[in-house]
């Protein structure tokens, strides 16, 4: 009796979409943490979650499922990552994740706020306010 591997096919989508969505979900933790190593290891949870949960994730988008564990890892540890380099490092982490998120990702208010457990008028003023201090930067 053959035994069939019923996880290979998973595993051969899972690596699919991983070379096709790796390099922006990369991007993104490099805009929030500012650090390409701390990038690299929350990208890497997110990946191993969305892994985890690639059987229940049939129809619906693993790339949204991803950005969000990436975007909640980086909640939950945000104040690791204060200051580092790059444009939005002086950026408060909750500013940084909704501008990355609003901007960058093109997420709707209503989304970001239901997926930040924030009220949308927060997520406008969030966004607003990182906004307004990217500006300021600019003229200075």
């Amino acid at each position: 009796m053959r035994v069939v591997d019923q996880h290979a096919g998973s595993y051969a989508e899972f690596e699919s979409f991983v070379a096709g969505a790796a390099g922006r979900l990369l991007h993104v933790g490099v805009l929030l943490t500012g650090e390409p190593e701390a990038a690299r290891r929350l990208l890497a949870g997110a990946l191993a979650r969305t892994y985890a949960n690639w059987p229940r994730l049939r129809g619906d988008d693993p790339y949204d499922f991803t950005r969000q564990e990436l975007c909640s890892a980086f909640a939950r540890t945000g104040w690791r990552h204060q200051g580092g380099t790059g444009v939005l490092a002086r950026l408060s982490p909750p500013e940084r994740l909704v501008l990355v998120l609003r901007l960058y990702e093109g997420v709707a208010e209503e989304v970001a706020a239901a997926q930040l457990g924030l009220t949308v008028e927060r997520v406008r003023v969030l966004c607003n306010r990182a906004v307004a201090a990217l500006r300021s930067r600019e003229a200075a």
